[in-house]
């Protein structure tokens, strides 16, 4: 069994002095690639030369909704010619958050609108950050795709079914992260339940959100994901086997610039 881990910050400090011995791990439980997601310019960059010294590893660039009232003037223009280099696979972290009061909303709104403006220009995938606000993200996610269409994921998915449903309806897959594990998740383990194989991913949005039995044993690393998906699996009656082969088969899909013979 194999797995690709959708959605972690390598870049972050938590991870990045260890990764030859957290890469490792994660090759040992059968991680085969980790896309390192960006949230600012200078981990955009960071994760690009990450992506250049190890193998299996692909970046994604872009300006997370928290971080957006600190970007200058000149970073969109540096996303968007780092977007055009051919080991990106991604856009984003972009989305909306109105759990931290710490952006102006229409700050967030209009990087959220450039994010998918720029995905749609280069046909790649968006990583989408939902917090605290689904309906809100539901009408921003319908007027774009009523203006063309788009390509992405709802990462690290927390919502209701309703939610899932209509982002289904837009094209959008649907990836899971450790809350899934947890003892009081019932109701979103219902989500996961309703979402077609062919739409599910996997991640482990480390250094956060470590799964069971891992949680507060340190920070998440792309190792873990093995946890999140073994659970999912055995949640949606299927064989791990085959939940690694659709997963892998759905990640590749999505994010098709990830060369699958580069793995860790």
């Amino acid at each position: 069994m194999t797995w690709i881990d959708t959605h972690a910050h390598l870049t972050d400090e938590k991870l990045r002095n260890d990764l030859d011995e957290i890469l490792c791990r994660s090759r040992d439980r059968g991680v085969r690639s980790v896309i390192t997601v960006a949230t600012n310019v200078t981990n955009s960059i960071a994760a690009i030369e990450l992506a250049s010294r190890y193998p299996g590893v692909f970046p994604s660039v872009g300006i997370h909704p928290n971080e957006a009232q600190y970007a200058e003037r000149e970073d969109w223009s540096s996303i968007e010619s780092l977007a055009k280099l051919r080991e990106v696979v991604a856009i984003g972290e972009t989305g909306l958050d109105k759990y931290w009061d710490d952006c102006p909303w229409d700050i967030q709104v209009d990087y959220f609108h450039r994010h998918i403006a720029l995905g749609r220009s280069l046909d790649l995938p968006l990583i989408i950050h939902m917090r605290d606000c689904a309906l809100d993200m539901l009408d921003e996610l319908k007027r774009a795709s009523q203006a063309g269409s788009f390509r992405g994921v709802m990462h690290s998915f927390t919502a209701d079914e309703a939610t899932a449903s209509t982002c289904l309806d837009i094209g959008l897959y649907i990836s899971f992260a450790g809350m899934l594990t947890y003892k009081k998740s019932n109701a979103l383990r219902s989500v996961a339940r309703m979402i077609p194989l062919d739409r599910i991913l996997v991640e482990t949005d480390s250094p956060y959100l470590s799964p069971e039995p891992v949680r507060g044993r340190g920070p998440n690393e792309p190792a873990n994901v093995a946890y999140t998906a073994e659970f999912l699996a055995n949640l949606l009656g299927v064989s791990q086997v085959e939940f690694s082969q659709v997963t892998t088969e759905n990640a590749l899909r999505l994010f098709n610039r990830i060369d699958p013979n580069k793995v860790l």
